[in-house]
C-alpha cells in the first residue's frame, strides 16, 4: 500500500475538532426530511427513459469535439424557450456552472460582489476569477450598494433566488434596481427555486418576469428536477462567449443523451405538478406556525432551518431524530458560521402531515427530557 501517511495531520485535525465527514448509507424505512427530492419525482419513479442506440450510456467526448449531438442541442432549445430566453447552455452539474461561469466572464480589473451565504460553487467560481471581489451581508441591498459606490471594471452581482442553507429568497426587486443603478451584471444562481417557485415552477426571476433583467440564470437538475447536470440561460451571446471561454465546459465530457433524454423527460413534467407544490406549501405553513423548543429560521421555501448552536449539541439532536425512524442531517461548521449550526429540515410533497407533526413532536419531546 502507498505510504500516505503525510495526509493523516489534517485529518486528525477536523477529527479532534468533531468536524470529520464520513459517507453514510440514508435509513430507506426513515421519515426522508433532508433530501432535495422537492416534489418527489425520484421517489415516485417519475421519469422513464430508454436506452435506444449504444450512445445512450456515453457521449464520447467533450462537446467541442465529438461529445455534441443532436439531442443535447435539441433539449438546449427545449430549456430555453421554457425560460423565455435566447439560449441555454448545459454542463454536468450546478457546481461546474457556477464555476465555468464565474472563473471566465469576470476579468482583471472587474469586480464580483456576492452575498456572503453564497454557495461554495459560487465562492469556487469567484475564486478562480481574476476579478478582485468582496462579499456583502446577506441580503442587505446598503451594504451592497455601498461596494457598488467604488467597484472598478465591469461589475457583477453574484446571489442565488432560494438560498440552501436558510431557505430565505433573495430581494430580486432590489437587486434589479441596484444593478441597473450602477450599470453592474446580476447573476442568480435558481437551484432551490426551479420547479419550486412560479405557476410552472421556473423560478423566481420568471415568476416576478423580470428575466430580461438579469445577465444569466443558473438552474440545477438535481434537486426538484430529480436529474443531474444545469443550464445557464441567457443571450446567445453568452453562450457563445461560455462555449469558447468556460474551461468545465471546454474540457468536460459532456452528459450522456440518457441524462439528456432524462433532463427533457422533467421538464416536461415539473410543470404539471402543481398540486404537488400546492401540497408543499401547506407543509411549509404547517411546519412555520408549530412551536418547537428551537429556534426556527423563517423560510417560505422546502428548506426549514432549525439552529441548535454547537456541532456537538446539533449532531445530538440529529442521532435523536434519526433513532426515532427521522431521516435528517446536522449542518455543522464551518458549512455554517459558527453558532448557527443547524439541522436543514427538507419538506417534501410526498411528505403526510402526520409525519411532520411527529418530528415537531420528537422535538419537544427531546427538550422536555
Amino acid at each position: 500500500m502507498y505510504n500516505d501517511h503525510f495526509l493523516d495531520k489534517k485529518i486528525e485535525e477536523r477529527t479532534a475538532l468533531g468536524l470529520l465527514r464520513k459517507l453514510q448509507l440514508p435509513d430507506m424505512n426513515a421519515v426522508d426530511f433532508f433530501s432535495n427530492d422537492y416534489l418527489g419525482i425520484v421517489k415516485n419513479q417519475l421519469i422513464h427513459v430508454e436506452a435506444s442506440n449504444y450512445l445512450a450510456f456515453g457521449s464520447t467526448g467533450s462537446r467541442l469535439l465529438s461529445g455534441n449531438y443532436a439531442l443535447i442541442e435539441e433539449a438546449e432549445k427545449i430549456i430555453a424557450g421554457f425560460h423565455e430566453t435566447e439560449s441555454a447552455l448545459l454542463f454536468n452539474s450546478g457546481y461546474d456552472a457556477n464555476v465555468g461561469v464565474l472563473s471566465s466572464i469576470p476579468q482583471k480589473g472587474d469586480t464580483i460582489l456576492y452575498d456572503a451565504l453564497s454557495h461554495a460553487s459560487i465562492r469556487e467560481g469567484v475564486r478562480l476569477s481574476f476579478a478582485q471581489s468582496f462579499s456583502f451581508k446577506h441580503n442587505d441591498m446598503q451594504q451592497l450598494e455601498d461596494k457598488l459606490k467604488t467597484a472598478k471594471g465591469n461589475v457583477f452581482i453574484v446571489t442565488e433566488s432560494v438560498f440552501s442553507m436558510d431557505g430565505d429568497v433573495c430581494p430580486l426587486q432590489d437587486l434589479i434596481h441596484v444593478s441597473q443603478k450602477y450599470g453592474a451584471h446580476l447573476i442568480i444562481d435558481e437551484a432551490h427555486a426551479t420547479g419550486i417557485i412560479g405557476n410552472k415552477g421556473e423560478g423566481l426571476t420568471q415568476h416576478l418576469q423580470v428575466q430580461n433583467s438579469v445577465f444569466a440564470r443558473i438552474h440545477t437538475f438535481g434537486k426538484a428536477l430529480g436529474c443531474q447536470g444545469a443550464v445557464v440561460v441567457g443571450s446567445n451571446r453568452l453562450k457563445k462567449y461560455l462555449i469558447n471561454f468556460s474551461r468545465p465546459l471546454i474540457y468536460t465530457t459532456a452528459l450522456p443523451p440518457i441524462l439528456v433524454q432524462g433532463i427533457m423527460k422533467s421538464y416536461q413534467l415539473f410543470p404539471t405538478m402543481e398540486s404537488a407544490r400546492s401540497l408543499l406549501q401547506q407543509h411549509i405553513q404547517q411546519f412555520q406556525q408549530a412551536n418547537i423548543p428551537f429556534q426556527k429560521l423563517n423560510s417560505q421555501t422546502p428548506i426549514q432551518g432549525v439552529v441548535i448552536p454547537g456541532n456537538e449539541q446539533v449532531i445530538t439532536v440529529a442521532q435523536f431524530l434519526q433513532k426515532n425512524g427521522i431521516a435528517v442531517r446536522p449542518i455543522l461548521y464551518p458549512t455554517v458560521p459558527k453558532g448557527a449550526e443547524r439541522l436543514r429540515i427538507v419538506l417534501h410533497a410526498y411528505n403526510t402531515k402526520e409525519e411532520i407533526q411527529r418530528l415537531l413532536q420528537l422535538f419537544n419531546n427531546m427538550k422536555a427530557s
